[in-house]
């Protein structure tokens, strides 16, 4: 038979398990972290263009279209995108966007506009979900885009962005491949 002290050390034990178990299993679930500098890879990528549909060249910066290399920082529950572009004209200007990830909006300014987005992770956080709303102000007149993109881990140096858009024409589907750097 055993002593109570025995007895006690048992439960203690079991409600030690009891508590860190969960917490383990949780943190197998843990988000995917997407922090680092990350380089466009133009032949594993698909603009969702034919070719002579005013495509631009690959690689071509094009800020929250995908292309274009640009650098994350995930801190906590947001997620911050920094990309510098280089206009045609060789002016080099750093545009940087946040998004919490607990699913509340964020907004971010443009030189067109804001940008209103939600990000969501997926119930096994491997993939995070922002759908994005742009209203731009171009020549007096107001326009509105929508898009929502995917981004996901395929292993540790390489982040795909599935980007989603309707257009005039239905909806427009885009791929970006990016290597870490």
């Amino acid at each position: 038979m055993k002593t109570s002290k025995e007895r006690l050390m048992i439960l203690s034990l079991l409600l030690v398990a009891a508590m860190v178990l969960p917490s383990a299993l949780m943190g197998q679930g843990s988000k995917t972290n997407f922090a680092g500098s990350w380089l466009y890879d133009a032949a594993r990528s698909n603009t969702g263009q034919q070719q002579g549909q005013n495509q631009r060249p690959a690689g071509q910066n094009r800020p929250g279209m995908g292309g274009g290399d640009f650098t994350v920082k995930q801190d906590g529950n947001v997620l911050t995108v920094e990309r510098t572009m280089k206009a045609p004209d060789g002016t080099v200007s750093t545009m940087t966007s946040k998004y919490t990830l607990d699913g509340s909006e964020s907004v971010n300014s443009t030189r067109g506009g804001e940008s209103k987005s939600v990000a969501t992770w997926s119930s096994d956080g491997k993939t995070l979900t922002i759908k994005t709303t742009r209203t731009m102000n171009r020549g007096g007149e107001t326009r509105t885009m929508k898009s929502t993109e995917v981004w996901s881990l395929s292993d540790p140096k390489t982040l795909t962005l599935e980007m989603t858009m309707p257009t005039p024409n239905g909806e427009r589907k885009m791929t970006s491949v990016y290597t870490k750097k």
